[in-house]
């Protein structure tokens, strides 16, 4: 029952990592995490390269750590699907965030609907494998047809109330979302 948990624990950690990834119209690092730059010939993340700071609500300023990485930072941004203009002054790249419209913002609900059916999709596999390793117990005669049936009703409402918190989860983003 641990690694069950242990893995639907995780499963609720990437889609908290997916959601902070997802523009809401108010400047967040995170929206950075999905941005590799070719830095001396390795792909590499953009906050390795960078200090992602936010000094105004809908401003991000990177902060270089090597000059000679600003125009490859800049090209990293500029390839990303964020539609977002570098601005470069010296060793800092501001990045100012454009209001979102009504269907940016639809279509940001749709990614976060569409990474929270995938999160449920996880949980369900999660519960087949751990049926699967009861039943074969319970052909084993390791678990008696009881004990089965039990450990079959405990994972089903555990894997409820899991994705009870990704509907709450997915709620929350949304509202965010469209809100703001």
């Amino acid at each position: 029952m641990k690694d069950l948990e242990e893995r639907m624990n995780k499963t609720i950690a990437a889609l908290k990592h997916q959601f902070a990834t997802v523009r809401t119209g108010r400047a967040n690092p995170e929206i950075l995490a999905r941005v590799h730059v070719e830095y001396y010939g390795a792909m590499t993340p953009l906050q390795q390269v960078a200090h992602v700071s936010v000094p105004e609500p809908m401003v991000l300023m990177l902060n270089v750590f090597d000059r000679n990485a600003i125009k490859d930072v800049e090209k990293a941004i500029l390839k990303s699907d964020l539609n977002l203009n570098p601005q470069v002054d010296g060793n800092i790249i501001r990045l100012r965030l454009p209001e979102l419209t009504e269907d940016r913002r639809n279509e940001f609900v749709k990614n976060i609907k569409k990474y929270a059916e995938e999160s449920k999709v996880a949980l369900r596999n999660i519960r087949r494998d751990f049926l699967e390793k009861v039943k074969h117990q319970e052909k084993e005669k390791e678990v008696s047809e009881d004990d089965a049936k039990r450990k079959h009703e405990l994972v089903q409402k555990e894997i409820d109330k899991y994705i009870e918190k990704i509907d709450g989860l997915t709620r929350d983003k949304e509202h965010e979302i469209i809100k703001i």
